[in-house]
Protein backbone atom coordinates (compact mmCIF):
# COMPACT_ATOMS: atom_id res chain seq x y z
CA UNK A 1 0.00 0.00 0.00
CA UNK A 2 1.30 3.66 -0.90
CA UNK A 3 1.46 6.12 1.90
CA UNK A 4 1.70 9.70 1.88
CA UNK A 5 4.85 11.34 2.75
CA UNK A 6 4.51 12.59 6.09
CA UNK A 7 4.68 15.94 4.86
CA UNK A 8 1.26 15.84 3.44
CA UNK A 9 -1.97 15.58 5.14
CA UNK A 10 -4.23 12.83 4.83
CA UNK A 11 -7.04 15.41 4.42
CA UNK A 12 -6.94 18.97 3.03
CA UNK A 13 -9.18 21.76 1.72
CA UNK A 14 -7.98 21.61 -1.85
CA UNK A 15 -11.05 21.86 -4.20
CA UNK A 16 -10.11 20.03 -7.96
CA UNK A 17 -12.47 19.99 -10.66
CA UNK A 18 -11.15 16.62 -12.90
CA UNK A 19 -12.09 15.73 -16.22
CA UNK A 20 -14.90 13.45 -17.12
CA UNK A 21 -12.03 10.66 -17.76
CA UNK A 22 -11.22 8.29 -14.99
CA UNK A 23 -8.10 9.68 -13.09
CA UNK A 24 -4.37 8.55 -12.14
CA UNK A 25 -4.11 7.22 -8.80
CA UNK A 26 -1.89 9.01 -6.52
CA UNK A 27 -2.38 12.90 -6.08
CA UNK A 28 -3.64 14.79 -2.78
CA UNK A 29 -4.76 13.13 0.00
CA UNK A 30 -8.39 14.56 -0.29
CA UNK A 31 -10.79 15.95 -3.31
CA UNK A 32 -13.86 17.78 -2.81
CA UNK A 33 -15.53 18.27 -6.32
CA UNK A 34 -18.04 17.24 -8.54
CA UNK A 35 -18.93 14.82 -11.64
CA UNK A 36 -21.68 15.64 -14.15
CA UNK A 37 -23.53 12.25 -14.75
CA UNK A 38 -26.05 10.93 -16.65
CA UNK A 39 -28.80 9.43 -14.55
CA UNK A 40 -31.93 7.55 -15.05
CA UNK A 41 -34.34 8.20 -12.24
CA UNK A 42 -36.61 5.77 -11.16
CA UNK A 43 -39.63 7.95 -10.96
CA UNK A 44 -38.29 10.12 -14.33
CA UNK A 45 -38.62 9.91 -17.72
CA UNK A 46 -35.16 9.13 -19.30
CA UNK A 47 -31.54 9.88 -18.85
CA UNK A 48 -31.00 13.14 -16.83
CA UNK A 49 -27.62 15.03 -16.58
CA UNK A 50 -26.82 15.87 -12.92
CA UNK A 51 -23.60 17.03 -10.69
CA UNK A 52 -22.90 15.03 -7.75
CA UNK A 53 -20.61 16.72 -5.40
CA UNK A 54 -18.34 14.27 -3.31
CA UNK A 55 -15.56 14.03 -0.91
CA UNK A 56 -12.67 11.60 -1.97
CA UNK A 57 -9.89 11.30 1.38
CA UNK A 58 -7.39 9.13 2.13
CA UNK A 59 -4.16 7.31 1.45
CA UNK A 60 -3.31 7.43 -2.23
CA UNK A 61 -3.95 3.49 -4.04
CA UNK A 62 -5.79 2.69 -0.93
CA UNK A 63 -8.86 0.73 -0.74
CA UNK A 64 -11.82 2.91 -1.62
CA UNK A 65 -14.78 2.49 1.49
CA UNK A 66 -18.12 4.17 0.48
CA UNK A 67 -19.69 5.96 3.61
CA UNK A 68 -22.77 7.53 3.85
CA UNK A 69 -25.20 8.54 6.30
CA UNK A 70 -28.72 9.92 7.50
CA UNK A 71 -31.01 12.66 5.29
CA UNK A 72 -29.03 15.35 7.32
CA UNK A 73 -25.52 14.40 6.62
CA UNK A 74 -23.10 15.38 3.77
CA UNK A 75 -20.21 14.31 1.72
CA UNK A 76 -17.80 15.77 4.59
CA UNK A 77 -17.71 13.09 6.95
CA UNK A 78 -14.47 14.19 7.88
CA UNK A 79 -12.49 17.21 7.32
CA UNK A 80 -8.81 18.68 8.02
CA UNK A 81 -7.69 20.07 10.80
CA UNK A 82 -8.79 23.99 10.66
CA UNK A 83 -12.09 23.23 9.54
CA UNK A 84 -15.77 21.88 11.57
CA UNK A 85 -15.25 18.61 11.96
CA UNK A 86 -17.39 16.23 9.90
CA UNK A 87 -19.92 13.96 10.52
CA UNK A 88 -18.54 11.27 11.08
CA UNK A 89 -15.27 12.68 12.91
CA UNK A 90 -14.51 10.39 15.88
CA UNK A 91 -14.60 6.83 12.82
CA UNK A 92 -13.23 7.98 10.05
CA UNK A 93 -9.59 10.30 10.36
CA UNK A 94 -5.83 8.72 10.48
CA UNK A 95 -5.59 5.93 12.61
CA UNK A 96 -9.44 6.42 13.47
CA UNK A 97 -12.16 2.59 12.69
CA UNK A 98 -12.01 3.68 9.34
CA UNK A 99 -8.27 4.51 8.68
CA UNK A 100 -7.27 6.94 6.23
CA UNK A 101 -3.80 5.69 6.28
CA UNK A 102 -5.02 2.02 4.98
CA UNK A 103 -8.64 3.06 3.23
CA UNK A 104 -9.70 6.02 1.06
CA UNK A 105 -13.30 7.36 2.10
CA UNK A 106 -15.58 8.14 -0.41
CA UNK A 107 -18.68 10.16 0.00
CA UNK A 108 -22.07 12.38 -1.90
CA UNK A 109 -24.06 14.89 -1.27
CA UNK A 110 -27.42 13.55 -1.56
CA UNK A 111 -29.19 13.75 -4.53
CA UNK A 112 -32.52 15.80 -5.05
CA UNK A 113 -36.15 15.46 -7.10
CA UNK A 114 -34.74 19.18 -7.90
CA UNK A 115 -31.48 18.40 -9.40
CA UNK A 116 -32.75 15.05 -11.00
CA UNK A 117 -35.90 17.10 -12.71
CA UNK A 118 -38.38 14.60 -10.75
CA UNK A 119 -40.74 14.87 -8.25
CA UNK A 120 -39.21 12.32 -6.36
CA UNK A 121 -35.94 10.71 -5.31
CA UNK A 122 -35.62 7.02 -4.68
CA UNK A 123 -32.77 4.86 -2.56
CA UNK A 124 -31.63 3.34 -6.05
CA UNK A 125 -31.31 6.82 -7.37
CA UNK A 126 -28.62 7.47 -5.06
CA UNK A 127 -27.11 4.34 -5.06
CA UNK A 128 -26.77 4.60 -9.65
CA UNK A 129 -25.61 8.03 -8.74
CA UNK A 130 -22.54 6.12 -6.46
CA UNK A 131 -21.92 3.88 -8.79
CA UNK A 132 -21.59 6.16 -11.36
CA UNK A 133 -19.37 8.02 -9.59
CA UNK A 134 -17.35 5.02 -8.59
CA UNK A 135 -16.60 4.89 -12.92
CA UNK A 136 -16.06 7.96 -13.25
CA UNK A 137 -13.22 8.35 -10.85
CA UNK A 138 -11.99 4.89 -12.14
CA UNK A 139 -12.67 2.63 -9.39
CA UNK A 140 -13.66 -0.85 -10.13
CA UNK A 141 -14.93 -2.00 -6.30
CA UNK A 142 -15.15 -0.48 -3.49
CA UNK A 143 -13.86 -2.53 -0.57
CA UNK A 144 -17.02 -1.64 1.57
CA UNK A 145 -20.17 0.51 1.40
CA UNK A 146 -20.53 1.66 4.73
CA UNK A 147 -24.13 3.41 5.18
CA UNK A 148 -25.62 4.33 8.38
CA UNK A 149 -29.46 4.96 8.95
CA UNK A 150 -30.77 6.42 5.66
CA UNK A 151 -26.64 5.69 3.99
CA UNK A 152 -27.62 1.68 5.20
CA UNK A 153 -31.02 1.49 2.91
CA UNK A 154 -28.64 3.25 -0.09
CA UNK A 155 -26.30 0.43 0.48
CA UNK A 156 -28.81 -2.05 0.43
CA UNK A 157 -29.98 -0.85 -3.14
CA UNK A 158 -26.65 -0.39 -3.92
CA UNK A 159 -25.96 -4.14 -3.68
CA UNK A 160 -29.05 -5.12 -5.54
CA UNK A 161 -28.31 -3.02 -8.64
CA UNK A 162 -24.52 -3.39 -8.94
CA UNK A 163 -23.65 -6.36 -6.92
CA UNK A 164 -19.76 -6.29 -8.34
CA UNK A 165 -19.16 -2.84 -7.33
CA UNK A 166 -18.34 -3.47 -3.85
CA UNK A 167 -17.21 -5.96 -1.67
CA UNK A 168 -19.25 -6.03 1.50
CA UNK A 169 -21.82 -3.97 3.39
CA UNK A 170 -21.64 -2.36 6.65
CA UNK A 171 -25.32 -1.20 7.84
CA UNK A 172 -25.89 0.74 10.84
CA UNK A 173 -29.70 1.46 11.59
CA UNK A 174 -30.74 0.45 8.48
CA UNK A 175 -33.02 -1.84 6.75
CA UNK A 176 -34.83 -3.28 3.46
CA UNK A 177 -37.58 -1.21 4.32
CA UNK A 178 -39.22 1.35 6.30
CA UNK A 179 -41.19 0.51 9.67
CA UNK A 180 -45.01 1.64 9.49
CA UNK A 181 -44.78 3.33 12.69
CA UNK A 182 -41.37 5.54 11.99
CA UNK A 183 -43.23 6.22 8.29
CA UNK A 184 -46.21 7.45 10.40
CA UNK A 185 -43.88 9.87 12.44
CA UNK A 186 -42.67 11.43 9.21
CA UNK A 187 -45.24 11.40 7.19
CA UNK A 188 -46.56 13.81 10.54
CA UNK A 189 -43.05 15.73 10.54
CA UNK A 190 -44.28 16.27 6.53
CA UNK A 191 -47.68 16.86 6.70
CA UNK A 192 -46.14 20.47 9.43
CA UNK A 193 -43.85 21.02 6.58
CA UNK A 194 -46.43 21.35 3.85
CA UNK A 195 -48.53 23.53 5.83
CA UNK A 196 -46.05 26.07 6.97
CA UNK A 197 -45.58 26.00 2.91
CA UNK A 198 -49.18 26.99 2.40
CA UNK A 199 -49.44 29.18 5.32
CA UNK A 200 -46.29 30.91 4.69
CA UNK A 201 -44.51 29.96 8.12
CA UNK A 202 -42.25 27.91 6.86
CA UNK A 203 -39.41 27.78 8.81
CA UNK A 204 -41.45 27.93 12.14
CA UNK A 205 -43.13 24.64 10.63
CA UNK A 206 -39.69 23.06 9.52
CA UNK A 207 -38.14 23.69 13.11
CA UNK A 208 -41.46 22.40 14.22
CA UNK A 209 -41.18 19.08 12.22
CA UNK A 210 -37.12 18.73 13.16
CA UNK A 211 -38.33 19.00 17.10
CA UNK A 212 -40.66 16.13 16.68
CA UNK A 213 -37.99 14.47 14.69
CA UNK A 214 -35.66 14.61 17.69
CA UNK A 215 -38.06 12.81 19.56
CA UNK A 216 -37.89 10.01 17.65
CA UNK A 217 -33.93 9.74 17.13
CA UNK A 218 -32.89 9.61 20.70
CA UNK A 219 -34.14 7.26 23.20
CA UNK A 220 -36.77 7.23 26.06
CA UNK A 221 -33.46 6.48 28.93
CA UNK A 222 -31.50 9.91 27.32
CA UNK A 223 -34.56 12.06 27.57
CA UNK A 224 -35.42 10.49 31.17
CA UNK A 225 -32.46 11.81 32.26
CA UNK A 226 -31.52 15.13 30.65
CA UNK A 227 -34.97 16.56 31.25
CA UNK A 228 -36.68 15.21 34.37
CA UNK A 229 -36.76 18.59 35.95
CA UNK A 230 -39.50 20.56 36.83
CA UNK A 231 -41.22 23.19 34.32
CA UNK A 232 -40.52 26.85 35.06
CA UNK A 233 -42.87 29.59 34.74
CA UNK A 234 -41.78 31.98 31.84
CA UNK A 235 -44.10 34.88 30.04
CA UNK A 236 -47.67 33.88 30.27
CA UNK A 237 -46.81 29.71 30.10
CA UNK A 238 -44.86 26.94 32.06
CA UNK A 239 -41.82 25.88 29.75
CA UNK A 240 -41.24 22.03 30.38
CA UNK A 241 -36.87 21.18 30.46
CA UNK A 242 -37.13 19.23 27.04
CA UNK A 243 -38.81 22.65 25.37
CA UNK A 244 -35.63 24.77 25.34
CA UNK A 245 -33.46 21.59 23.65
CA UNK A 246 -35.60 21.02 21.21
CA UNK A 247 -36.10 24.99 20.02
CA UNK A 248 -32.73 24.84 19.93
CA UNK A 249 -32.32 21.48 17.50
CA UNK A 250 -35.34 23.23 15.26
CA UNK A 251 -33.68 26.55 15.16
CA UNK A 252 -30.04 24.72 14.25
CA UNK A 253 -31.98 22.51 11.69
CA UNK A 254 -33.62 25.54 9.88
CA UNK A 255 -30.15 27.35 9.44
CA UNK A 256 -28.55 24.92 7.49
CA UNK A 257 -31.46 22.44 5.41
CA UNK A 258 -33.85 23.62 2.89
CA UNK A 259 -37.41 22.60 3.32
CA UNK A 260 -37.87 20.85 0.00
CA UNK A 261 -34.87 19.21 0.51
CA UNK A 262 -36.01 17.70 3.43
CA UNK A 263 -39.62 16.47 2.43
CA UNK A 264 -37.52 15.18 -0.43
CA UNK A 265 -35.59 12.73 1.31
CA UNK A 266 -37.93 12.33 4.28
CA UNK A 267 -40.09 10.62 1.69
CA UNK A 268 -37.15 8.76 -0.55
CA UNK A 269 -36.94 6.84 3.23
CA UNK A 270 -40.41 5.71 3.41
CA UNK A 271 -40.55 4.72 -0.55
CA UNK A 272 -37.39 2.25 0.26
CA UNK A 273 -37.63 -1.01 -0.52
CA UNK A 274 -35.23 -3.70 -1.34
CA UNK A 275 -35.61 -7.56 -1.18
CA UNK A 276 -32.87 -9.03 1.32
CA UNK A 277 -32.76 -11.90 -1.15
CA UNK A 278 -31.38 -9.96 -4.10
CA UNK A 279 -28.70 -9.16 -2.00
CA UNK A 280 -25.48 -11.72 -1.92
CA UNK A 281 -22.94 -9.35 -0.39
CA UNK A 282 -21.63 -10.30 3.07
CA UNK A 283 -22.92 -7.96 5.10
CA UNK A 284 -22.01 -6.62 8.89
CA UNK A 285 -25.38 -5.35 10.50
CA UNK A 286 -25.28 -3.16 13.50
CA UNK A 287 -28.57 -2.19 15.56
CA UNK A 288 -29.90 -0.52 18.53
CA UNK A 289 -32.02 -2.13 21.29
CA UNK A 290 -33.21 1.77 22.18
CA UNK A 291 -33.81 2.69 18.16
CA UNK A 292 -37.87 2.96 17.82
CA UNK A 293 -37.14 3.69 13.97
CA UNK A 294 -35.24 0.61 12.64
CA UNK A 295 -36.37 -1.53 15.50
CA UNK A 296 -33.96 -4.89 15.96
CA UNK A 297 -36.57 -7.13 14.87
CA UNK A 298 -36.56 -5.77 11.10
CA UNK A 299 -32.84 -6.06 11.76
CA UNK A 300 -33.30 -9.71 12.35
CA UNK A 301 -35.49 -10.38 9.70
CA UNK A 302 -33.31 -8.28 7.42
CA UNK A 303 -30.39 -10.78 8.89
CA UNK A 304 -32.32 -13.86 8.30
CA UNK A 305 -33.61 -13.42 4.41
CA UNK A 306 -29.98 -11.83 3.02
CA UNK A 307 -29.11 -13.91 0.53
CA UNK A 308 -24.90 -13.46 1.09
CA UNK A 309 -23.58 -14.41 5.11
CA UNK A 310 -24.66 -11.65 7.75
CA UNK A 311 -23.95 -10.98 11.26
CA UNK A 312 -25.71 -8.82 13.23
CA UNK A 313 -24.46 -6.59 15.94
CA UNK A 314 -26.78 -5.31 18.87
CA UNK A 315 -24.85 -2.34 21.05
CA UNK A 316 -26.67 -1.03 24.21
CA UNK A 317 -27.08 2.98 23.94
CA UNK A 318 -29.46 5.04 25.63
CA UNK A 319 -29.47 7.46 22.27
CA UNK A 320 -31.85 5.36 20.22
CA UNK A 321 -31.21 6.05 16.11
CA UNK A 322 -28.46 8.47 16.47
CA UNK A 323 -26.37 6.06 18.64
CA UNK A 324 -24.80 5.68 15.36
CA UNK A 325 -23.56 8.78 16.00
CA UNK A 326 -22.99 8.77 19.80
CA UNK A 327 -21.63 5.94 20.72
CA UNK A 328 -18.01 5.90 18.57
CA UNK A 329 -16.35 3.95 21.30
CA UNK A 330 -18.45 1.13 20.79
CA UNK A 331 -18.60 1.24 17.16
CA UNK A 332 -14.96 1.26 16.64
CA UNK A 333 -14.25 -2.56 17.14
CA UNK A 334 -16.97 -3.57 15.01
CA UNK A 335 -15.70 -1.54 12.29
CA UNK A 336 -12.53 -2.09 12.16
CA UNK A 337 -13.37 -6.30 12.46
CA UNK A 338 -16.14 -5.58 9.14
CA UNK A 339 -13.59 -3.88 7.29
CA UNK A 340 -10.65 -6.36 8.09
Amino acid sequence: MSQLPETRPLCSADVIDFPAAPRARGGLGVQRSARRLALSPKYGSGPREVDVRYLWCGAPDAPTVIVQGGISADRDVTAPDGEAPGWWQALVGEGAAIDLTRYRVLAIDWLTPAELGTATISSEDQADALAALLDALGIARAHAFVGSSYGAMVALAFAARHPQRAERLVLLAGAHRAHPLATAQRSVQRGIVRLGQQSGQLDEALALARQLAMTTYRGSAEFGRRFAGEPEWRGDRFHFPVEDYLEHQGRRFVARFDADRFLALSESIDLHVVAPEQVALPATLIGFPSDRLVPLADLCELQRRLRGPATLEVVESPYGHDAFLKEPEQLAPLLREALR
